[in-house]
């Protein structure tokens, strides 16, 4: 199939155009700078709301990943501005394009992320949930909204709400290893709260997998079978690392550091099942937290020395 895939460069989007490149697929970039080679770039800048929209014709899939990251940074009312428009603008603007194109494309997937459930306890969440309450649920409320141009328009929509995406190359994983590798990690809070993970390695299957699906439509939930808690994450990554994980990070402590951001992504419980991909046949990979680390950080199993 031809792809055209936005955040090509950012971690998540490296690896997929590397997977899709490798399975035979055709892939050509969105970028906001200066196109160097049209064969395989197409300019976009969403805050100016332009697009190169006849370089969108009959292309067969468009996924959208790019947008102003949520963990870098404490969320001022700037930063949390810049976080809203960049998915809501971006996102509006490339709907409302390919709703105007003479030969649009088969599919849409647009990023979104399971913050769509809020703090949700010990209840399993799964795509037929309710959107929960906070700064990220209603984000991804309008996030998935801003899809509508692109639904009425006859393009088929799947919204990829993705869990805590482990890679080595980039996101929470590589923050979290130098204090746990000095023995400085440990539960965050109280540790009770639950933490939906996925493997960069099956995010990216799932993707394709999805792109290549003729009954997956609307939210999908991108996360392994099972989240631990903070606590089972904790213990397992300190497992695998060999390091002790004794030093918590009281809750008081992570919100006074990285305010709001601390209670919505650290402190929240989340826990999400996978519905739509495990009713697909979907095949994970990495569905074991402990060996999904050994995966990603070169670790052979130290229960089995």
């Amino acid at each position: 199939m031809d792809f055209v895939v936005s955040g090509a460069s950012g971690t998540i989007g490296s690896a997929l155009v590397s997977h899709l490149a490798r399975k035979g697929h055709e892939v050509k970039r969105l970028v906001r700078r200066a196109v160097s080679d049209a064969e395989v770039e197409i300019f976009w800048d969403p805050a100016r709301g332009i697009a190169d929209a006849a370089a969108l014709e009959d292309q067969d899939v468009i996924v959208h990943l790019a947008a102003e990251s949520i963990a870098e940074g404490r969320w001022t009312r700037a930063k949390k501005a810049r976080i809203k428009e960049s998915r809501i603008q971006g996102t509006a603007l490339l709907a409302a394009k390919l709703a105007a194109l003479s030969r649009r494309p088969k599919l849409l997937i647009c990023a979104s992320a399971i913050g769509y459930y809020g703090d949700c306890g010990d209840s399993v969440q799964d795509e037929e949930s309710p959107s929960g309450t906070g700064f990220l649920a209603e984000l991804v409320k309008l996030w998935e909204a801003a899809t509508q141009p692109a639904v009425a328009a006859g393009i088929a929509v799947q919204c990829l709400r993705m869990g805590l995406v482990l890679s080595p190359s980039g996101g929470a994983l590589p923050r979290m290893l130098l204090p746990f590798r000095l023995g400085l990690g440990g539960r965050v809070g109280n540790g009770r709260q639950y933490w939906s993970w996925i493997h960069i390695e099956d995010l990216v299957r799932a993707i394709l997998f999805c792109a290549e699906s003729e009954s997956i439509r609307g939210p999908v939930n991108l996360v392994a079978p099972s989240a631990p808690t903070n606590r089972e994450f904790t213990r397992v990554l300190g497992r695998v690392l060999r390091r002790p994980t004794l030093l918590p990070l009281p809750a008081l402590a992570a919100r006074l550091v990285l305010g709001e951001m601390a209670t919505e992504l650290l402190l929240a419980s989340v826990r999400v099942k996978p519905a739509k991909l495990l009713a697909e046949g979907f095949d994970f990979a990495h569905p074991d937290l402990k060996e999904a680390l050994m995966s990603l950080l070169g670790r052979r199993d130290p229960d089995a020395e």
